[in-house]
């Protein structure tokens, strides 16, 4: 590729109106002929300033650009990759922004501020998850049996008060007082809960977990909120957060913790049986509708889930099997890059984007490369599903993998990974389920993508009259 004929079809874009403005692409022996839109748009001036162009003539709907013999070639060459690679990227940009639409509703509004609550939380997350894991190694193979207790005591620190994190957290994202929130949540963790029986049963520290933190702190969020509309200014700063304090404390106490508590234990109970009995088709449809739900926001639902697991097993067994969707996704566009040997754009941005795809940021991929591609998209959910059965089937066969954080995904998910069989076999089977999703997501690409100029096998078309 000659750098000056980029140059020259670089400078030509925008001033012809842009890639919206252009309908058709071709040349002759000596002219760019552009088909547009709108020719009112076109800069005539500045295109003939452009170095390279000899001259300009405008024809009804089309402007030709007088290139000469040689040159016009591969500057046209270059103009539709550009244009190829201009239109991906609208079009992801136009399919980010209906996501954004479509995600304007109340429900996707609440569970983005659900997710908002525990996303902070995510760094801890994983900087205790890694020590954890870590430790646990030490363990298994007693080494430095000086340095163990420490650094359990550094990875179970975080975790044990993670309620009032959250508590705070949640106060701050409903529009209420942080410390409220937080302080509520902390009654759950308070040891002296245990001499509170409610329906009967003694309550126990911790009871509830991260799950009754967000209820209680939301309550909290409430009564504070009742209480600014109706309490005098002048006794506000007194009453509002006593009033706060107890109505939502005794509703912790003798409500959220023992209903959290059932609700998390299902949760347990429920993620257990899903993979023991129903492993590889679990890992299937997790694995495969894991974009799709990202599409529409609703993975979000899924974190406190997450961080429920974490914090009741010690770590997530869903987290792995979703973390195979990126690496069907990752499969799908090595495929596209493979089939489009001559887009030099789009093969430009798979490369820039491939690196983050296999730490398992996908977004650029996914907006970028198979979204606005559409079939790449189905394929790479195929791919998934695969990974996903992978890792289910071991799962059936009593070695489950899990994940002590959430947040990372691909590659990164490698030092956090633990499981029934521990920390190795948890690296191997994760590390077949994720070779599985690139060969599926590579091969259904590669098999169902014509990958001839585009999602639908066509190319601009070419004169050389």
């Amino acid at each position: 590729m000659q750098r000056s004929s980029y140059d020259t079809a670089a400078a030509l874009l925008p001033l012809v109106g842009g890639p919206a403005n252009v309908t058709s692409v071709a040349h002759c022996m000596t002219r760019l002929r552009v088909g547009l839109d709108d020719r009112s748009l076109v800069d005539a001036e500045a295109v003939r300033a452009v170095p390279g162009v000899l001259g300009v003539v405008t024809d009804g709907d089309t402007v030709q650009v007088v290139i000469g013999p040689g040159a016009v070639v591969t500057v046209t060459a270059e103009f539709e990759k550009l244009l190829s690679a201009r239109r991906l990227a609208v079009r992801g940009a136009e399919l980010r922004a209906d996501r954004a639409r479509r995600n304007a509703t109340p429900v996707k509004t609440a569970l983005r501020r659900v997710a908002d609550v525990f996303v902070p939380l995510i760094p801890a997350l994983i900087g205790c998850g890694v020590l954890a894991g870590l430790n646990g190694l030490l363990v298994n193979t007693g080494r430095l049996p000086w340095l163990t207790p420490a650094l359990a005591a550094i990875a179970s620190g975080f975790m044990a008060l993670i309620s009032v994190f959250v508590g705070y957290n949640t106060a701050k994202v409903f529009g209420g007082t942080p410390v409220l929130g937080g302080a509520v949540a902390a009654i759950a963790v308070w040891p002296g809960v245990a001499k509170v029986t409610a329906f009967g049963v003694t309550l126990a520290p911790g009871q509830g977990g991260v799950l009754g933190a967000l209820a209680a702190a939301l309550l909290a969020t409430y009564v504070e909120r009742w209480c600014r509309g109706r309490v005098p200014d002048a006794l506000d700063v007194l009453l509002t957060p006593t009033v706060t304090v107890l109505v939502a404390g005794l509703a912790t106490l003798y409500g959220l913790m023992y209903a959290a508590g059932r609700v998390s234990s299902a949760i347990g109970t429920a993620a257990n049986w899903l993979l023991v009995t129903t492993g590889p088709f679990a890992g299937l449809v997790l694995g495969g509708l894991f974009l799709p739900l990202v599409m529409l926001g609703l993975h979000q639902a899924l974190i406190p889930i997450h961080t429920t697991l974490i914090q009741q097993q010690g770590y997530t067994v869903l987290l792995p099997l979703l973390a195979m969707a990126g690496a069907g996704q990752v499969g799908a566009a090595l495929a596209v890059y493979a089939r489009l040997r001559h887009d030099t754009s789009l093969r430009t941005t798979i490369r820039s984007a491939l690196p983050a795809g296999l730490l398992g940021v996908g977004e650029p991929l996914i907006y970028g490369v198979s979204l606005p591609l559409g079939r790449p998209f189905l394929t790479a959910c195929a791919g998934g599903a695969a990974g996903g059965a992978f890792v289910g089937f071991f799962a059936v066969l009593g070695d489950r993998v899990g994940a002590t954080a959430i947040g990372p995904s691909g590659w990164a998910l490698f030092p956090l990974l633990t499981g029934s069989g521990g920390p190795a076999l948890a690296a191997a089977i994760y590390a077949g389920g994720l070779l599985t999703g690139y060969a599926v997501g590579f091969l259904a690409t590669y098999v169902c993508f014509s990958g001839a100029g585009g999602p639908a096998g066509r190319s601009p078309r070419r004169s050389t009259g």
